[in-house]
């Protein structure tokens, strides 16, 4: 199973977020992360991610607990997923050659414009929550068959 991280970098009621041009999760709205290299933290890899898809430095990372993603049809695909919320950081956001780069405000998210998955858990870690959950697609890849999420 793949280890990747996730962050979302929170502003007072704004969050940053990005759309993906191209590989995995192209055409939708995520936080920031990607998969951890060898010799690298967990939270190495998150800082790093950050850094390289948006352009900035985030300091204080806060763990927000994991997510498994299982896609029946494509099983290369399974993934834990690291959760982290950074509340500072330094630089000015910028896209990237992966993604774009946009602010928005907590009670208007492109919902439809994200995973499925993600009307599910991220109101958790924008509410300060901290989960362990599990998704698994239906056979289309991208809605969600089934899901558990458990608050730590």
């Amino acid at each position: 199973m793949m280890q990747k991280t996730l962050c979302l970098i929170i502003d007072g009621n704004r969050v940053l977020l990005g759309m993906k041009k191209r590989g995995f999760g192209a055409g939708k709205y995520n936080g920031f992360g990607g998969k951890q290299e060898e010799g690298e933290s967990i939270e190495e890899a998150a800082i790093r991610e950050v850094e390289e898809e948006a352009g900035v430095k985030v300091t204080n990372l806060e763990n927000r607990g994991n997510i498994i993603f299982t896609f029946p049809q494509k099983p290369e695909w399974k993934q834990q997923v690291h959760l982290f919320v950074a509340k500072m950081y330094t630089g000015e956001p910028t896209e990237s050659e992966e993604m774009t780069v946009e602010w928005f405000d907590l009670n208007a998210l492109q919902l439809d414009k994200m995973w499925k998955t993600d009307t599910h858990w991220m109101p958790y870690l924008l509410q300060g929550k901290t989960i362990e959950a599990t998704f698994t697609f239906a056979d289309d890849n991208e809605s969600v068959k089934d899901y558990n999420i458990n608050e730590i």
